[in-house]
């Protein structure tokens, strides 16, 4: 059975942070969104738990939540979760994706990666009782790696 996404809206993930700090429509319905992922996390061995979700160009939502494995290089990552949900329902252009965890959450190198792959621009870190920090991805992977011609 296909994939829904979680929610489809009108944004197609241009916009930026209003003045004083409130995040756009589009951003806050991303951090519900993966905020709710998270609560689904499988996270037996770590408890650290960790969701997120994915603003597709066409302002489609997609969320995911880690999951562990017994064997450690098995887990999967929210991120890569949610980004491969997109993916399987068709989707190849990403803008946004925000990150739901404990304090100091902060996708991976490999998640920063594959968040490169698909175009995401933003990236919005939400912790509990915390305002969420709205980042470039380019701040956060510098010097991707890249297809040649791109």
């Amino acid at each position: 059975m296909p994939q829904r996404p979680v929610s489809r809206g009108r944004s197609r993930g241009r916009e930026v942070p209003a003045p004083g700090g409130r995040l756009p429509a589009s951003l806050s319905r991303l951090v519900r969104v993966a905020r709710a992922s998270r609560r689904r996390a499988y996270a037996p061995y770590s408890r650290y738990r960790v969701g997120a979700a994915v603003l597709a160009e066409d302002g489609s939502v997609y969320g995911g939540c880690n999951v562990e494995n017994a064997s450690s290089g098995l887990t999967q990552c929210a991120e890569r979760v949610a980004i491969q949900t997109a993916v399987a329902a068709g989707r190849r252009r990403l803008a946004a994706v925000a990150v739901a965890g404990p304090p100091g959450v902060s996708p991976c190198g490999a998640c920063r990666q594959v968040m490169e792959e698909f175009g995401v621009r933003t990236v919005v870190l939400a912790s509990p009782g915390r305002r969420p920090a709205v980042l470039a991805l380019r701040d956060l992977l510098p010097s991707p790696f890249r297809r040649a011609g791109r």
